[in-house]
């Protein structure tokens, strides 16, 4: 055969580059598979990753926001004393070209999938699409100044990148939810320089809880961003990096006193966000305007305080540094807030991390002053309490309380302070779980619907439906047929129930077997008046929560499955229900603690 065909040589050397190239990546994916050492690679490779384009990311947004404002790179855009009015078009224009990028990339017909939704609902599957849609978003609104951070950026990338290769890998449930949670989590450690801080925001607020099997492929991506970040020679968000005075016991009581004050606040920034979204949602603004409006709201509140914009990284150590007076901290407290729930009722992509660590510093310092006012023996640092503050609020807002008083420890190196903290952060943690049970990436899942109440893998809950538990070997009689004529169909122990329909097929109740052959029953009696549960039963989408709900609501033994026409589908029983959720329940387990 002559190989002077070109498309003949094409076609043979594809084939045999091809082949070579298969066998190669099923190898590797048998190794990433079946092995821990090679995962710990991979993540410590997803890491590197994560930290190159969380610092990218940081850098480019500053860079603009420089440009727009027309301030040294050397600063920050929430430290400048004061704005020209011209360069505050900038918000609105900001808004309009999110509004572009909406009109050019719609919304499909639901809400992107973010880090802590995947992990919790689709076994850390995120689309790419979503992730770098909702990252170019959070990175428009942040450099032209909207009061929003780029964390959410930062972790939805991480951790969208981390999914795709992940899918791409065919990697079991558990390890493609172990390597986003890396993924998110390395990218917050490099955009703080905090690897310790980074690993547990992937322990606590994406993966929901730690294992020792997640150990060390997320501290090995944690430490790889960190590394990439640093050796880019792009700084990191620093907080603070000096020590206040030495806490007392006292002060740690105080301190647990500032942490639930913090909760309570906290409660009150995530429902009010949440509260004027849905009064903006209702105003016949489109969504493509909207960020457009809420520049220009925005215009007023950072003429009067530039500190309101932008994340507030630059605002939290120039109000550390002057330790201001209780007025102008509260003051510069309600702007900022006001500014970060108008950015986000408006349609500006992003989150409250660090706005959440900028206001509890200014809290925390508000809170020393007033106590040392009240009782001077106190003697509380402004300093220490601002980071104090700064975690606990945090902890409010966003949850993790090891993330925040981690970050506290790997910034001040104060082992003494980080005590408080921690005093503190628990503090909060403890309030929030009692009386709210949110933190506010899920607070928004729930106000849209969702049961999601941490990262806790509970797909496997919505995946067991009444359709795919259903069974349909049941026994089916018309509703019409007497007794009698049951008892010749349906003999004595056969079955423990049967159901019922009438002439078009719709579900008409349950009647138990056992009541049919009682002696003294009239033969000649229409099984319809002797029908059970004609109003109770389930949808075939509802999940298997759901179902146990309604067996205990009504104490019953058995549920027909009925669609929306009201047609019968089939029949659930308790028992089998209770089993199949033992069961699902203890895989579940056993792959969050790696015995699988």
């Amino acid at each position: 055969m002559s190989l002077s065909n070109p498309h003949l040589s094409d076609y043979i050397l594809g084939k045999v580059v091809k082949r070579p190239v298969l066998r190669g990546v099923a190898l590797v994916k048998r190794h990433l598979q079946g092995s821990e050492v090679w995962f710990i690679v991979l993540a410590g490779g997803i890491g590197l990753l994560a930290g190159v384009m969380a610092a990218l990311l940081g850098h480019f947004a500053h860079m603009l926001q420089s440009i727009l404002y027309g301030f040294s790179p050397d600063l920050r855009l929430s430290a400048l004393p004061n704005i020209e009015p011209w360069h505050l078009v900038a918000l609105p224009l900001g808004g309009a070209a999110l509004g572009l990028v909406r009109f050019i990339f719609p919304r499909r017909t639901r809400q992107p999938i973010d880090v802590v939704e995947a992990n919790a609902l689709y076994g850390g599957r995120i689309p790419l699409r979503d992730s770098l849609i909702v990252s170019f978003q959070t990175f428009l609104s942040n450099g032209f100044g909207a009061s929003v951070g780029l964390e959410a950026a930062y972790a939805q990338l991480g951790g969208g990148i981390a999914s795709k290769i992940g899918q791409w890998l065919d990697l079991k449930r558990v390890s493609l939810r172990t390597l986003v949670g890396a993924g998110a989590g390395s990218a917050i450690g490099a955009a703080f320089g905090a690897p310790l801080a980074g690993a547990f925001y992937a322990f606590e607020l994406v993966l929901g809880g730690y294992t020792v099997a997640a150990l060390a492929p997320v501290a090995a991506a944690s430490l790889m961003a960190v590394l990439a970040a640093q050796l880019m020679n792009i700084e990191p968000f620093v907080i603070a990096s000096t020590v206040g005075q030495t806490i007392e016991i006292s002060g740690y009581l105080l301190y647990a006193v500032l942490g639930a004050l913090c909760a309570g606040v906290g409660i009150a920034i995530i429902r009010l966000v949440a509260s004027v979204e849905a009064v903006v949602r209702k105003l016949p603004i489109g969504d493509i305007w909207r960020p457009m409006i809420g520049g220009l709201f925005l215009i007023p509140v950072a003429w009067a305080a530039p500190q309101a914009l932008s994340s507030g990284h630059g605002a939290m150590h120039l109000y550390m540094a002057q330790q201001a007076v209780v007025v102008t901290l509260l003051a510069v407290f309600a702007l900022k807030l006001c500014a970060s729930v108008i950015s986000l009722a408006f349609g500006f992509r992003g989150g409250l991390f660090f706005a959440s660590l900028f206001l509890g510093s200014l809290l925390g310092a508000a809170f020393a002053q007033i106590v040392n006012q009240i009782y001077p023996a106190a003697d509380l640092d402004i300093l220490n309490a601002s980071l104090v503050g700064m975690a606990a609020l945090a902890v409010a807002v966003v949850g993790g309380p090891m993330t925040m008083s981690l970050m506290v420890l790997e910034v001040t190196h104060d082992f003494n302070l980080t005590a408080a903290v921690v005093t503190a952060a628990l503090c909060s943690s403890a309030i929030i779980r009692e009386r709210f049970g949110y933190s506010f990436s899920t607070w928004r899942l729930h106000v849209r619907g969702e049961t999601v109440r941490n990262a806790r893998d509970i797909g496997w809950v919505k995946a067991l439906t009444a359709q795919s538990l259903m069974r349909k070997n049941h026994t089916t009689l018309p509703d019409s047929l007497s007794v009698a004529a049951m008892r010749e169909q349906v003999p004595l122990g056969s079955t423990s129930r049967v159901l019922l329909v009438d002439d078009k097929g719709d579900y008409r109740g349950i009647v138990l077997t056992a009541e049919a052959w009682i002696e003294n029953q009239e033969t000649l009696t229409p099984l319809r008046e002797l029908a059970r549960q004609t109003e109770v039963y389930v949808r075939p989408d509802m999940d298997i929560s759901a179902i146990m709900r309604v067996f205990e609501h009504f104490g019953v033994d058995d549920l027909a499955v009925v669609d929306e026409d009201h047609k019968l589908l089939g029949l659930l029983t308790e028992k089998y229900v209770n089993r199949r959720y033992v069961e699902e329940l203890e895989r579940s387990q056993r792959e969050f603690f790696g015995e699988m």
